[in-house]
């Protein structure tokens, strides 16, 4: 009988990410923005990462190619991670998990795969379920784009600078983990760090407080919680088809609408639901066709 640890590591890096909104909003509450904290917190995991395996940074610097999988990836925690401390949560993962679709896009610009009529279904699905999302009843197909918040913009560049991480991961799998981790967490920091400091000079974040216990021990937290989720993630994915991989994150949906709802008394309204619907129906579509 195949072992349940794979998928129970899974589990667990997705109930990570999808209760993540959480203590960022209580860091953010206690005076630490999400930009300062989330360079803090990857500066720890990257740390804790050159301090275990002290080599990685020499095999890293072997291959230029990973700067564009830190700019990538590094952009894609910053974007995510303001996002669900600001927006509305549910709607953030929501437009967050239009991934599928920008992958199929990018996977067409960046490794010459033509998408199928199946996949081009998936991308319609998908982006008629953010329209359902982000236009209010009643209103004109023009007033889309005004209706846009910068919760909803950071969450549409989060989804879709997680997809170009992960064609990027494809196309430098002959490089080794260890140095594919190091520019992602390094990128984490290093976008956090150049975007708080850029915010800061324009007025828009707030500059580094003061040390507080109440953030510095959550950030602490979640910094371990993060190294944990990761290694859960790698051996979990390393053990099972990708395509199964896919469907269990999918759970990190289920994790943050319940919590939001429970916790912050988030209102589901019946068309961000079948919005919802239509857009994780094209993330499972996608997921069960890689399966195996």
């Amino acid at each position: 009988m195949q072992s349940p640890l794979p998928i129970l590591a899974l589990l667990f890096n997705a109930l990570v990410w999808g209760l993540s909104w959480w203590p960022f909003r209580a860091m953010h509450g206690a005076g630490l923005h999400p930009l300062w904290a989330t360079a803090l917190m990857y500066c720890i995991v990257l740390l804790g990462l050159l301090a275990t395996r002290p080599g990685t940074l020499r095999l890293a610097l072997q291959h230029p190619a990973l700067w564009l999988l830190a700019f990538s990836s590094g952009l894609n925690n910053v974007a995510f991670n303001w996002a669900v401390t600001v927006g509305d949560v549910v709607r953030v993962i929501l437009l967050f998990y239009l991934m599928p679709a920008w992958a199929v896009l990018l996977a067409w610009r960046i490794l010459g795969e033509r998408p199928t009529p199946m996949a081009l279904a998936r991308l319609l699905l998908a982006f008629g379920g953010v329209v359902l999302v982000l236009l209010p009843p009643e209103a004109s197909w023009a007033s889309l784009a005004r209706n846009l918040s910068m919760a909803d913009g950071l969450a549409l560049l989060g989804g879709f600078m997680f997809a170009l991480t992960n064609v990027l991961l494809r196309r430098l799998h002959t490089v080794p983990g260890p140095a594919r981790m190091l520019a992602m967490f390094g990128g984490c920091c290093g976008l956090a760090l150049l975007s708080a400091l850029a915010g800061a000079a324009a007025g828009m974040v707030p500059g580094f407080p003061a040390f507080d216990i109440a953030w510095a021990g959550v950030a602490l937290v979640l910094s371990l919680l993060l190294l944990a989720g990761n290694w859960a993630l790698q051996y979990g994915a390393s053990r099972l088809p990708s395509g199964t991989t896919a469907v269990v994150m999918l759970s990190e949906v289920a994790f943050a609408s319940i919590s939001s709802v429970l916790l912050a008394s988030a209102q589901l309204a019946p068309r961000t639901l079948l919005g919802g619907a239509l857009i994780m129906l094209a993330a499972l579509l996608a997921a069960l066709q890689r399966r195996g």
